[in-house]
């Protein structure tokens, strides 16, 4: 709750922010089917040459000015990477861009617009690329990381912390936990669905009724009404990565979680069948994405991020 709360943008947003948009060029993809995403590139200004590439993808609700991917941002800037951030369909101000609705398995153009980043903003051929996701961006990142070598992505690490793994279990921490958590989430997928009807007025996407319902009903209603998954089960089992579906990754990969997350079970990370190339790192605090470690809001993540992709830059 700490790490979203307004004392953190306060005093940490204003610096990692004017470091990430000073000299930041928006973009707006159009991939092979159509659909339009958005992002912003930063290139770094504190050495001849950058050290590499690195896109990082945001949670969901949040957007490529969320408080966490500014300050991972602003890090690996004055660490000479440099950076894209990507926004997912329907997060920060693009709920225009596209009639369809967003949904946790559109990972097909995640994929494609991380190809096109690749190409277009990669510094020189044979940079490092990097890829960093927090939470839903952390599920979308891994996913990514499976597809990398079959759609040509030369990824050279992914580091992403606390990921969704199983969303069966995550929708059931959910609605078990403290109310907060849920209301919080519910809270910014409510104001986002009626942006997009208010964009989209010739679309009726939900009934008043449906904004009504929790978590798991109108999730349900989103599946029937606007995918062809045919079930919550089913559209739930889209996006997990649990058990062996880490087992065949390739790329070096880091994740990174914490034994106390009141969103994600640790018990999925245990149970987890991961390949040589992961690591599992598992800390005894640090919330949901927060790992705040002092006063000031500084978070333990941007220096444990920046150690795992500089070791694979040159210098």
């Amino acid at each position: 709750m700490l790490s979203s709360s307004g004392m953190r943008r306060l005093w940490q947003r204003s610096h990692a922010r004017a470091a990430v948009h000073d000299g930041a060029e928006a973009v707006t993809f159009t991939l092979s089917d159509g659909v339009r995403l958005s992002g912003a590139v930063t290139r770094q200004k504190v050495r001849q040459k950058a050290r590499g590439l690195l896109i990082l993808f945001h949670g969901w609700e949040g957007s490529i000015d969320s408080t966490y991917v500014l300050q991972t941002g602003a890090r690996m800037l004055a660490d000479g990477w440099d950076i894209f951030r990507l926004n997912f369909r329907d997060h920060g101000a693009t709920h225009h861009l596209n009639t369809e609705l967003f949904h946790s398995c559109l990972i097909d153009e995640v994929v494609e617009a991380t190809a096109e980043a690749t190409l277009r903003y990669l510094p020189y051929e044979g940079a490092p690329l990097g890829l960093v996701g927090f939470s839903l961006g952390g599920s979308f990142a891994l996913r990514v990381a499976l597809r990398a070598p079959g759609a040509g992505i030369p990824l050279s690490k992914t580091v992403v912390v606390c990921p969704i793994i199983d969303p069966h279990a995550g929708l059931r921490s959910l609605e078990t936990a403290i109310w907060i958590y849920e209301w919080y989430f519910m809270h910014k997928w409510r104001g986002s669905l009626k942006r997009k009807a208010q964009v989209h007025p010739q679309h009726r996407y939900f009934e008043p009724r449906d904004l009504r319902h929790n978590m798991r009903e109108l999730t349900r209603v989103l599946v029937e009404r606007h995918t062809d998954f045919g079930s919550l089960d089913a559209y739930l089992d889209g996006y997990s990565v649990g058990v062996d579906r880490l087992a065949q990754m390739q790329v070096p990969t880091t994740i990174l979680t914490s034994e106390d997350d009141p969103v994600i079970p640790v018990a999925d990370f245990h149970d987890l069948n991961l390949s040589e190339a992961v690591e599992l790192d598992i800390s005894r605090y640090g919330g949901h994405c927060g790992y705040i470690q002092d006063w000031r809001m500084n978070v333990f993540t941007d220096d444990y991020i920046a150690a795992r992709l500089n070791a694979c830059a040159q210098d």
